[in-house]
């Protein structure tokens, strides 16, 4: 790879973006006990997602169910992909104790995974999920983990050994100040390793310490990229950036990725060969 970046993002013929959520509250209010509403500068339709991807290109995208706003209610996002044939998949949040026959429903209408949000709801609550991850295994869902510093490394085993495929947000959310050895981040790079783990290349504003273009988090992303090659890595926008720190625009996160991985072959394959591949899209 070369230390100069091609944002020729032309030479890229195809892009998805692997983590965006939908909120529609006109259509379907939020859920009275949320843990967080989005203001409405937050919200983010289906019509407005829709015109911010042609605007950039991006031809597909991974609806993830939010707990903002909707909780466990996913009728928002299924009525989005419903709605918009063969563009989008799915996310979706659902009970520990989830039964097969509500996966398989989800599978049908365009759901590939489900969110185990560690970082929000702690480790506490994923310790008894390892019959959902069975299921997940045996349907063939991915088991999509947001975890923080270093609570990967107590639901380690748990992932480990469940079989299921693993799809990691946001880069694993290291501590910049804890260094490229920090006990959580050397997890997510072994479990490398197991062949069925994929991490996104996103959310750097929830992770780092300094402004845009967040200079201190490209060691991690790097060293995500020497460990899991672009053929297990995919990039996200996290769009439309609930509770940002500082003013997040589309345009730049793909200037950021252009920057991280400057190798224009491996940014096709994140941003289009691999998640084609692993999420079942179309052309």
């Amino acid at each position: 790879m070369t230390d100069t970046p091609d944002t020729t993002e032309a030479r890229v013929d195809g892009r998805i973006d692997c983590h965006v959520h939908v909120f529609d509250p006109a259509r379907f209010p939020y859920a009275a006990d949320a843990w967080y509403t989005p203001a409405p500068s937050e919200t983010g339709t289906p019509e407005q997602l829709g015109h911010l991807l042609d605007a950039h290109g991006v031809r597909h995208a991974l609806l993830v169910g939010p707990n903002s706003g909707y909780g466990l209610d996913n009728r928002c996002l299924l009525d989005t992909i419903a709605r918009h044939p063969g563009r989008y998949k799915g996310v979706a949040v659902v009970r520990n104790d989830a039964s097969r026959t509500e996966l398989q429903d989800l599978q049908a209408a365009g759901v590939v995974g489900v969110a185990f949000n560690v970082a929000l709801l702690g480790v506490d609550h994923y310790r008894g999920a390892g019959p959902l991850l069975e299921r997940l295994r045996e349907l063939g869902l991915w088991a999509q983990v947001q975890v923080e510093g270093d609570q990967l490394c107590e639901l380690q085993g748990l992932l480990q050994d469940s079989g299921a495929r693993l799809l990691f947000d946001h880069g694993g959310r290291p501590r910049p100040a804890d260094g490229l050895g920090q006990a959580g981040f050397d997890t997510l790079l072994k479990l490398a390793d197991t062949g069925r783990a994929v991490v996104k290349l996103s959310g750097w504003a929830k992770v780092s310490q300094q402004p845009y273009p967040h200079a201190d988090v490209r060691p991690y992303a790097q060293a995500l990229l020497q460990a899991y090659t672009p053929q297990a890595l995919v990039w996200a926008s996290d769009w439309p950036f609930l509770r940002a720190p500082a003013r997040i625009d589309y345009g730049p996160l793909l200037t950021l990725l252009a920057q991280q991985v400057p190798d224009v072959a491996a940014r096709r394959a994140i941003l289009w060969d691999t998640p084609r591949r692993l999420f079942g899209f179309a052309g």
